[in-house]
């Protein structure tokens, strides 16, 4: 069963590319960019924090990384994340428990998006087009890595109160799928509270 929490990941060396970049070269028109207009400043910030030489080293970590939170919280939808995760086992879950599952689902995967992005080393991004359809976006960008290489990237994005990231697809590879068959996996196998005590696990040692 620890088999399946510890597999719980995506190739993060690809998702750490999302947030790896100095140069952003549209290739939309201006009138289409809303979507990418919404993407890029939460990258930028991050990719500020992450140059800034008075956060370097080990005893600014921690303070290194709220600023990164505190940037990515606003353009990422960590609640819908998680529900999407859990899909339909998040139906039978109490109000207590969806707040439960939320926070350390949320605070896991920070910690991980965070622990790849620090690697930042000056990767480029290409935004290449957007489409939008009723309430519902993507934004399809590929990341040139140093060696050439073409990484497809796409963010889906819902409305609400503002526009929200919801999930990445990088590769084809689905970010909220991967997690909701590794968590299916847990559950089935063992159960809801299995899963949860394996996030808090993982929180405890990070």
């Amino acid at each position: 069963m620890a088999k399946y929490l510890s597999c719980m990941k995506i190739n993060y060396k690809i998702i750490a590319s999302v947030v790896l970049l100095t140069v952003s070269l549209f290739l939309m028109p201006l009138h289409a960019a809303e979507i990418a207009d919404k993407v890029k400043p939460t990258i930028d910030g991050v990719i500020a924090v992450l140059k800034d030489k008075s956060l370097k080293g080990a005893e600014k970590t921690n303070e290194r990384r709220e600023k990164i939170r505190n940037i990515i919280v606003k353009r990422f939808d960590f609640p819908e994340m998680a529900k999407r995760s859990l899909a339909r086992y998040w139906r039978k879950r109490t109000d207590e428990e969806r707040k439960e599952f939320v926070k350390l689902f949320s605070r896991f995967l920070e910690n991980s998006y965070i622990d790849k992005i620090e690697k930042y080393n000056d990767e480029e991004v290409v935004y290449l087009n957007e489409r939008i359809d009723n309430g519902r976006a993507v934004l399809k960008t590929k990341i040139i890595t140093h060696n050439g290489a073409d990484i497809p990237i796409e963010y889906r994005l819902l409305k609400k109160d503002d526009w929200m990231i919801y999930d990445i697809v990088i590769e084809g590879v689905s970010l909220v799928r991967n997690y909701r068959s590794q968590f299916t996996k847990i559950i089935q196998r063992s159960s809801y509270e299995a899963l949860i005590e394996r996030l808090r696990a993982k929180l405890k040692g990070s």
